[in-house]
């Protein structure tokens, strides 16, 4: 299967200072994208981040490996294997949060990925299973053909004694030929062939019993496996719904900014408002007093013109 990309963000990515070890120095003019990679047969994460034509980021990830939020929107960890230090920082703190579930995840696995890696083991135990099984049938039908033969050479054996006993009283020492066996001795032989095909009859009762619980622990496995693929058939529509909801809430995020820019606005707006209120406040006050001077003025004239009428 080789790897396959599980997970993609995009972040400003940072190393650290080489000769300091405290300062950041940027590795990506812009906020490029950090990839998630998993090899199924190895089992092994890696985060990669390509700027360009340049590798800025080739992160194998180990257990011991430490994802630290330092901030709302920065998070970094140690490469031992790279000699440095990676930080990466994020438009939101929401990415921020995704980003260290998954390299939490990919530390210790996640129930999908796990569930993945497990179809895969079984199937090559059950792979295992099958070639021991056919190894053993194969051993198991020379087994029965050889104890066939052992049953026919038993058989003739048999019938051989059955001969010599009855002639055995008959015959004397000197019939018999300098080469040939005594009757006590070809019983003996045929004795000892007797025991040889009871053990090769034990030999394969064995086998039949191992081949037995084989087929039996290969049954279990299927059984098993048969499980492990209706689960990962699930996989896709999870990750499917999971790219679903992210997408849903950063449809949510970006309209939450909306309307705290909206928000944001409309205070400006009130503000505005209320300095235009107090100016013309003011304004209307000054009026007001340059008013009540116009009028104290036009009493004023008044008097004078009704003083002016009583004299003439």
């Amino acid at each position: 299967m080789g790897e396959q990309p599980i997970f993609t963000t995009r972040a400003h990515v940072f190393q650290i200072d080489p000769s300091t070890k405290k300062n950041w120095v940027p590795a990506s003019k812009q906020a490029v994208t950090v990839s998630y990679f998993y090899d199924v047969t190895r089992n092994s994460y890696r985060i990669i981040s390509v700027d360009g034509a340049k590798v800025i980021i080739n992160s194998t990830i180990t257990p011991n490996m430490t994802f630290t939020k330092t901030s709302q929107k920065f998070g970094q960890w140690a490469d031992s294997r790279a000699n440095t230090v990676f930080g990466l920082g994020f438009s939101s703190e929401l990415q921020l949060t995704k980003y260290l579930k998954r390299s939490a995840s990919s530390v210790n696995g996640t129930d999908d990925e796990k569930s993945a890696a497990n179809v895969k083991k079984w199937e090559m135990e059950l792979q295992t299973l099958r070639e021991s099984n056919a190894r053993l049938t194969t051993a198991l039908q020379e087994s029965a053909a050889s104890v066939e033969q052992w049953k026919r050479q038993f058989s003739i054996c048999r019938d051989e004694n059955d001969r010599l006993r009855s002639k055995a009283g008959l015959r004397s020492q000197q019939d018999r030929g300098p080469g040939r066996l005594r009757p006590a001795e070809e019983i003996e032989e045929l004795e000892e062939q007797c025991g040889e095909i009871n053990r090769e009859k034990e030999k394969n009762t064995q086998l039949k019993r191992r081949i037995e619980e084989l087929e039996s622990e290969v049954r279990e496995k299927e059984t098993e496996l048969k499980d492990l693929r209706k689960q990962s058939e699930i996989i896709p529509q999870l990750m499917s719904e999971c790219e679903y909801v992210s997408e849903k809430l950063e449809a949510a995020e970006r309209d939450n900014q909306n309307l705290e820019d909206k928000v944001r606005s409309l205070k400006t707006d009130i503000e505005e408002s209320k300095y235009r209120q107090r100016h013309l406040k003011g304004e209307l006050k000054s009026f007001l007093e340059v008013l009540d001077g116009k009028i104290d003025d036009l009493h004023d004239f008044r008097r004078g013109l009704s003083k002016l009428g009583t004299d003439n």
